[in-house]
């Protein structure tokens, strides 16, 4: 149960986040966002606060912020629809009626003649049981549709994605990424903070209960100055001396509040795929420090991300399988496993998936956001946007080919944990 509130929390973590980006830099384009989504499938929960409705779905497979102008218009207004006006204290219409007119006993009831709530925001039409005489009303650009009781605000060309600049909708779609590479920033900055941050230094960190270390009495902030005579400095001199002299005795000169102490240390061995190292149980020395942890956590941030890549670089030109995926299932065993180590491996596996979600989102495969960044960029050197029933086709298939995916990569890890 642990496992599952852990992986809840964090998909719920990461998927917010990332949409998060997409709402706020849309919202600052001036686009209309009719939806913030977290997961797939029906609602199962969901509240309306300004033009936004805020919903968590059912399937936990990601996530959408749905914009105006980015799909067709639900509701269209057809010369000859009969259909109900409401207008506020400016005379303008505020509500257009679809359907149940007779629920509204103040509506204007009219033959639509012609209509363009997008641009010129007008109405002209007949007014029923009335002389047949032309009238043109104007629309509030905060307008909404009602139809079957339900209120759908209309979205004027300038709230509409497609309106905006090549920047503007440039930044609304990579904001998602950016966030979750942000996200793993902070968290790694946090966790130098709260738990310190490694540094290459010969001073010993904390001690395993019963190593060689701690029976020998070794102690933590002792500094390592020289090991059978060989003068270190940096921990990873330390290290791989230990590493080649398993079950041979080392003397440690330390400096132990500026007293030399020699102290004689047997490495453990320690076999691990085939191949032995010593140990002798102690850590790496670790350092907080508010102003230290910023760079240490921009670096460990631009290390993940490389890591990552390089890992990518292989799947592609083969050196990785297919089967070396995971899916949510393998991200779930995973999990499980960190989570039995504590809050901190499990925050910094957190910042890890943050950063592995930001890079495949910015792949440039139809449907996700690199995709929408690749069809940008051609329309950057284009001059004009790609027609976008072509790029919606495109998306559409990108979209199918990645569930596609999902679903051998779900299966191998379902045979690989449970089988």
């Amino acid at each position: 149960m642990n496992t599952v509130i852990a992986f809840i929390i964090i998909f719920g973590v990461l998927v917010f986040v990332h949409e998060l980006g997409h709402l706020v830099f849309a919202k600052r384009a001036g686009i209309l966002c009719r939806e913030f989504a977290i997961g797939f499938g029906p609602k199962v929960f969901s509240f309306k606060k300004d033009e936004t409705v805020y919903t968590i779905r059912l399937l936990p497979i990601g996530g959408f912020v749905r914009m105006a102008g980015e799909d067709p218009e639900i509701i269209e207004v057809k010369p000859g629809y009969h259909i109900g006006l409401l207008f506020d204290d400016k005379g303008e219409v505020n509500k257009v009626i679809i359907n149940n007119k007779d629920k509204y006993p103040d509506a204007k009831i009219i033959e639509v003649e012609h209509a363009d709530l997008e641009r010129e925001l007008i109405i002209r039409g007949y007014e029923l049981n009335e002389e047949e005489t032309l009238q043109e009303f104007r629309v509030s650009k905060e307008s909404f549709f009602v139809m079957d009781g339900q209120e759908l605000q209309n979205a004027p060309y300038d709230r509409q994605f497609g309106s905006k600049t090549l920047g503007q909708r440039t930044m609304a779609i990579f904001a998602g990424p950016m966030m979750n590479f942000i996200l793993a920033f902070l968290i790694f900055a946090f966790l130098g903070i709260a738990q310190g941050y490694p540094v290459n230094e010969s001073v010993i960190g904390e001690l395993t209960p019963d190593g060689p270390a701690q029976t020998s009495g070794l102690q933590q902030g002792d500094k390592v100055l020289a090991i059978n005579d060989t003068s270190v400095s940096t921990w990873e001199e330390i290290v791989e001396i230990i590493q080649v002299s398993p079950n041979e005795e080392l003397l440690f000169l330390i400096d132990r509040n500026g007293q030399s102490v020699n102290i004689p240390i047997t490495p453990k061995a320690d076999t691990v795929d085939g191949k032995t190292r010593g140990i002798i149980g102690v850590y790496m020395p670790m350092e907080k420090s508010v102003l230290g942890a910023i760079p240490k956590a921009a670096t460990e941030t631009y290390n993940w991300t490389k890591e990552i890549i390089t890992g990518l670089g292989k799947l592609i030109t083969g050196q990785f399988s297919i089967d070396m995926l995971s899916g949510p299932v393998g991200i779930y065993k995973s999990t499980e496993v960190v989570a039995e180590s504590g809050i901190f491996l499990l925050m910094r596996w957190t910042a890890v998936l943050s950063i592995n979600l930001g890079i495949i989102n910015l792949l440039p495969i139809p449907a996700l956001d690199g995709g929408r960044l690749m069809f940008f960029a051609a329309e950057a050197v284009r001059g004009k946007p790609i027609d976008r029933q072509k790029e919606g086709l495109v998306h559409f298939i990108g979209f199918a080919l990645l569930m596609l995916l999902m679903l051998v990569v779900t299966w191998n890890d379902i045979q690989k944990f449970f089988l």
